[in-house]
């Protein structure tokens, strides 16, 4: 195998991007044998630093892929739905890690060096990228990537792939019907945004949804989506868009549902004010690790805006009916858990009734508040 540590001055002196001639000839000047089999290795391997997620690139077209982590030089980590699993390759040193990290930072216009060692930002094809350097990382340099949906999910998908039970599927679809505002809770990599962008599949076409992402995921199968994208500040400090602002700007173009791909900070204060002002039917997911503690966490988002905890609990109370928490099971597979109301415990607080839970073995098990879901909905 060649050494492209030891081509790269010459081909970076080029001015140009290097052709297979260029390769070559650089072989040469180092004192390599130039064949056929070593020369398309080198040149291979120089197009996947170049473009793409480099040597990462292959796994990320594996099917059925969600996250490729790279933990330093030595550890390459895939999950393809059934957990995590360690992958044999290569990745040469630190420092080539260090450089496929700056070089995807660079890709997308985002600075990554010591002053600023970690980045979070989206590629051209929808992978999102998150890189720590090694200066503040521990085995080294860590990029994690995690890759967009290639494909759109019906209802039927979701029971084909036990996400979900073959009877709850026309609660789900009163759910929409009725224009509930739900909230979709789990842990991450739980399928949140898979489950929310197949509901926003269920909503009638003649509705326009209005999606407000921090990082483009939502692909719902639907005819009149206008989405909406943050972006963080610049290398100068500025040019920043928070979600908040995303928000309210959705709310002057006449959306029919207002859909947050993720609450997760300030924000939260502006959908719910929207979901209080007429706009029935908005949703969003949080993370949280069972549906009794979403309560919880949006008090926590709403402080963050600013808002008090009786505010928030008034707020949230008029705003959001229903919670669908997912959760991924030992054995890796995700499926939706649980269905819950928001309403008021014994002593005022905001709190999710149990609706309905699925056990995942195939069973509905009706909770507290089943009959006044049920009512909700229509059923």
């Amino acid at each position: 195998m060649v050494d492209l540590d030891r081509l790269r001055p010459t081909l970076a002196g080029l001015g140009h991007a290097p052709t297979t001639a260029d390769v070559a000839a650089a072989m040469r000047e180092e004192g390599f044998v130039v064949t056929d089999a070593l020369l398309y290795d080198a040149v291979e391997r120089l197009q996947r630093e170049a473009t793409g997620a480099g040597v990462l690139e292959p796994l990320l077209r594996i099917p059925g892929v969600t996250d490729v982590l790279v933990n330093g030089a030595d550890q390459v980590w895939i999950d393809r739905g059934g957990g995590l699993e360690r992958v044999d390759l290569g990745l040469g040193s630190e420092e080539d890690v260090r450089r496929l990290a700056l070089r995807l930072a660079a890709r997308v216009g985002r600075r990554l060096d010591d002053s600023a060692p970690y980045v979070d930002a989206r590629l051209p094809d929808g992978t999102r990228v998150h890189a720590v350097l090694g200066s503040v990382a521990d085995p080294g340099t860590c990029i994690s990537l995690r890759v967009p949906s290639r494909r759109r999910f019906t209802m039927a998908d979701l029971v084909d792939r036990g996400t979900l039970v073959a009877s709850a599927v026309p609660l789900f679809e009163g759910l929409i019907a009725h224009r509930l505002a739900f909230l979709v809770s789990g842990g991450t990599g739980s399928g949140k945004t898979t489950v929310l962008g197949t509901l926003l599949g269920l909503v009638p076409a003649d509705e326009r949804i209005l999606v407000v992402e921090d990082s483009r995921e939502l692909d719902p199968p639907h005819p009149h989506v206008v989405r909406l994208e943050g972006r963080p500040a610049n290398a100068e400090g500025s040019g920043s868009l928070a979600l908040a602002t995303l928000v309210r700007q959705a709310l002057r173009m006449r959306p029919d549902r207002v859909v947050v791909g993720e609450v997760r900070g300030a924000e939260l204060c502006d959908l719910l004010a929207a979901l209080n002002t007429g706009h029935e039917g908005g949703c969003g997911t949080v993370h949280a690790n069972s549906a009794a503690d979403v309560p919880a966490r949006l008090e926590a988002l709403a402080a963050l805006g600013g808002l008090g905890r009786a505010a928030t609990r008034a707020q949230a109370l008029s705003a959001l009916d229903a919670v669908v928490h997912l959760r991924r099971d030992a054995g890796g597979r995700r499926r939706i858990a649980q269905i819950g109301m928001f309403a008021r415990d014994r002593e005022d607080e905001m709190c999710v009734r149990e609706a309905l839970s699925f056990p995942g073995d195939g069973r509905l098990v009706r909770g507290p508040a089943a009959e006044e879901f049920l009512a909700r909905i229509g059923r």
